[in-house]
């Protein structure tokens, strides 16, 4: 006998081969994930057999009613026509983007949404999609990285600081930062978020509590950085402590590590199971926030943002003390997450999946790619975006289709030429990926105005 239990496993103690045995997994997976299998399997003969008795259990509440008053399982229909939409720059955005924002708009619990210039192609919700919904949220709308956002530190020196440093600068971002599954620090450092309470009250977050205290302060895979670059800012602002010029900056990308993923795992799969919906978008299943299941994913997702953006503040950090400097301010922002918010004069559930947040006067970073500016922007709350903006350029390459078209030298000559050192980093994030930043930024100027503008120079990323 296997210590995991399985539909197998029920359905040879007699449980009916329906959706009370879905039920019936995510919730001991939930509860009781580290009870031995032995005691779960006497505990599901005794609800089989007294259903009636179950009904307030924490555990087997849901089966034994399932049991007592079996269901068909019901499909979701959607709706006919779609919720109110716009589209900023639709002739930068694929087909299949528009199409999946399209099938997101048809749930019935779809209220507004749009797309912003730098999307394209995603699971569920498109990347650059924002949705808002009626008291649900869809972990697949927040994305597998929740939480994932950009964090820019802009230090009082001014950008000829970089001048005959750049060994130095590539010694302090190979030695203090860290990237990919296996990488850590070797110093750990301790973080109020470790204590807080949904820690313990989550069984699934406390399973987690290791793995985000050894990967606090690192980044992600992928198209994650940390970066040494030039700042311009535009004007002078009196939170800044800074007047009008060049100075030295570190620009972030990276989300909530394992943590986040786990979370998104977990319950991205109770959402499939107790949310059932058309094939086209079942990646769209939801959470009620009126039920535990959606109360724990917001819980869980709110504290994976907190993580992430504590991983920002310890990477740079540890770059300020290598420096031997002090960060003048800092600006950061989530770009994969949900948001509780008004739209329309009511209370919604805004999932930007790949947006940055733009309400009005609020900061963010829109980074461009390796040999393109990105911008310091602040947002003009356009009620059409749903208060958002672009998250970056945007692919206009897949990463296979960049590893079929560029080749290593490719890459490393176009990085020659706009001055730029990489290290680490792979040919699907090859510069000549992306789409133009100075178009897109142009398709979004009526949802921010530019303060700012950052230029890399040095960019760290997985091997």
């Amino acid at each position: 006998m296997g210590n995991k239990l399985s539909g197998k496993d029920l359905v040879k103690l007699g449980f009916p081969k329906n959706n009370s045995i879905n039920v019936a997994l995510g919730q001991i997976n939930r509860y009781r994930r580290d009870v031995r299998k032995e005691v779960i399997l006497n505990e599901a003969k005794e609800v089989l057999r007294q259903p009636e008795k179950f009904v307030s259990n924490q555990t087997w509440a849901k089966v034994a009613e399932g049991l007592m008053k079996p269901e068909e399982i019901r499909i979701r229909q959607l709706m006919h026509s779609p919720a109110p939409f716009a589209i900023f720059g639709g002739n930068e955005i694929d087909a299949q983007a528009k199409n999946q924002l399209y099938d997101a708009l048809k749930l019935p619990i779809a209220v507004a949404g749009a797309l912003m210039p730098d999307a394209h192609t995603g699971y569920g919700l498109p990347i650059g999609g924002v949705l808002a919904t009626e008291n649900a949220v869809i972990p697949y709308g927040v994305g597998v990285d929740i939480g994932c956002r950009m964090s820019l530190s802009v230090f009082d020196l001014p950008a000829s600081y970089l001048k005959g440093k750049d060994h130095q600068l590539q010694n302090i971002l190979k030695e203090h930062t860290k990237f990919g599954m296996k990488e850590t620090h070797a110093v750990k450092v301790d973080h109020e978020i470790f204590t807080r309470s949904v820690f313990g009250e989550i069984p699934l977050l406390r399973s987690l509590l290791g793995k985000a205290y050894q990967q606090l302060g690192t980044s992600g895979g992928g198209n994650h950085f940390v970066e040494f670059g030039i700042v311009t800012l535009n004007a002078a602002r009196p939170e800044w402590e800074l007047s009008a010029g060049d100075y030295l900056a570190v620009l972030s990308h990276s989300g909530s590590r394992g943590l986040g993923a786990n979370i998104a795992k977990y319950y991205t799969d109770l959402a499939a199971k107790e949310c059932r919906l058309p094939k086209a978008v079942q990646h769209l299943a939801w959470l009620d926030l009126d039920s535990q299941p959606g109360q724990e994913y917001w819980l869980a997702m709110n504290l994976a943002g907190d993580y992430a953006q504590a991983c920002h503040d310890d990477i740079h950090r540890r770059i300020s003390k290598a420096l031997g400097h002090r960060i003048a301010f800092n600006i950061g922002n989530h770009h994969n997450f949900a948001w509780k918010e008004m739209v329309d004069g009511h209370e919604r559930i805004v999932h930007r999946k790949g947006a940055t947040p733009a309400a009005k006067d609020e900061l963010g970073i829109i980074p461009g790619s390796m040999t393109a500016p990105g911008y310091i922007v602040s947002g003009k709350g356009n009620a059409l975006s749903l208060n958002s903006a672009s998250h970056g350029a945007g692919r206009l390459l897949s990463r296979a289709k960049c590893k079929a078209t560029f080749t290593p030298s490719e890459v490393k000559k176009t990085l020659s030429e706009h001055g730029v050192t990489l290290i680490g980093g792979n040919v699907d994030e090859a510069p000549m990926a992306y789409k133009n930043i100075k178009t897109v930024m142009a398709l979004q100027a009526e949802l921010v105005d530019v303060l700012g503008v950052f230029i890399p120079k040095i960019v760290r990323m997985d091997k």
